[in-house]
């Protein structure tokens, strides 16, 4: 079972705004919840928060979950009052539309919604377009008074926006959030390194909250080039095929509560993809197996190229809804995925040769 305060702490990871390149509250969060079991505690200058047990050692592994979200940057503001944004990250505009929101200013929250024109005005030749256009929407706070009310409100240029949506337990042990991609990975390797704390490592673990992911991995290739670890395991979500719509033949079938999937695939050392069975398998941990034929576009991507190569796993939480504001996961696999790494960790030695 996840302790009282684990659970705490991933709510206020869930709770608290961090889009890409405004992670700065949830690293501090981090570096909270981390700071009473780790050796070393870090920010480098890009951002990342790197939290290590037995640094010194050796072999250096690295744990990485990114601790960034999609969002939006306010780029414009009209003279009426109203916001023009641009996304941060990747987004269904289909999804954006309608949405409440929260505008974060450097003196607090504005709330506001995003705005269309109403169906019932589209001429008959936007409705056969079909697809909204993020230019073509924009952010209401109620303002009356126009920019200059806006603009006393707090709110600046360059401010980020994310989605108005908090924490919400579902039946079954699942739970929807935004953010999950990827939260649950930062939370999974805090987890894993506070367990191992207690296990002994003859390793070093580096168990890094990464930054800048949705727009291009930027966090996991400085911290993995500063770190220079010689293993590499990324946490992030993946694709849930347990409900309509979801083809299995495009993805790996993978079901929520069946446990972490582990990589398999380009993007993952074959060796180290083995190692993770044998150690889910040896702790009766439940995985399940997920396959992808090149890079993954997650942290892994980076790490595994990084200096001169990393001997590089990725370890997944099946996901629904990605980059919605209603992802859903099951807590048991995050549960799963952090004791998997921790048990994992605890069992590398300094003679392990994972070179294919």
């Amino acid at each position: 079972m996840i302790p009282d305060a684990a659970i705490a702490f991933l709510q206020k990871l869930i709770e608290t705004p961090s889009p890409s390149g405004f992670e700065e509250a949830n690293a501090a969060h981090y570096r909270e919840y981390l700071t009473p079991f780790a050796d070393s505690l870090t920010t480098d200058r890009h951002g990342n928060t790197i939290a290590a047990v037995n640094p010194d050692a050796p072999v250096r592994v690295m744990l990485s979950g990114h601790i960034d979200e999609i969002g939006f940057i306010i780029h414009h503001i009209a003279d009426e009052g109203y916001l023009y944004f641009r996304p941060i990250g990747g987004h269904d505009s289909v999804v954006v539309v309608g949405q409440r929101v929260s505008v974060h200013t450097k003196t607090g929250v504005v709330p506001g919604v995003i705005g269309k024109k109403p169906v019932h005005l589209l001429t008959s030749d936007e409705r056969d377009k079909g697809k909204v256009e993020l230019h073509d929407l924009w952010i209401d706070c109620g303002v009356t008074g126009g920019k200059d009310e806006i603009i006393a409100a707090g709110v600046a240029l360059g401010d980020c926006v994310t989605y108005a949506v908090g924490y919400q337990p579902l039946l079954g042990g699942n739970v929807a959030a935004r953010a999950f991609d990827n939260r649950i990975g930062a939370w999974v390797v805090a987890e894993a390194l506070r367990r191992v704390s207690e296990m002994n490592p003859q390793v070093g673990v580096f168990a890094v909250a990464t930054v800048q992911e949705e727009i291009g991995l930027r966090g996991a290739r400085t911290a993995a080039y500063g770190i220079d670890p010689h293993i590499g395991i990324a946490v992030d979500v993946s694709f849930a095929t347990d409900y309509p719509s979801m083809d299995k033949r495009k993805v790996s079938e993978l079901k929520l509560g069946k446990g972490p999937g582990i990589l398999f695939g380009a993007n993952a050392n074959r060796k180290l993809s083995d190692y993770l069975v044998k150690t889910a398998e040896g702790g009766e941990i439940p995985y399940q197996i997920s396959v992808a034929a090149g890079g993954t576009g997650t942290d892994a991507n980076a790490i595994q190229i990084n200096r001169a190569g990393v001997t590089t796993g990725l370890v997944d939480v099946p996901l629904r809804y990605m980059h919605t504001p209603c992802e859903i996961i099951n807590l048991s696999d995050a549960d799963n995925a952090a004791q998997l790494l921790a048990n994992a960790c605890a069992g590398f030695t300094t003679e392990d040769n994972f070179i294919p």
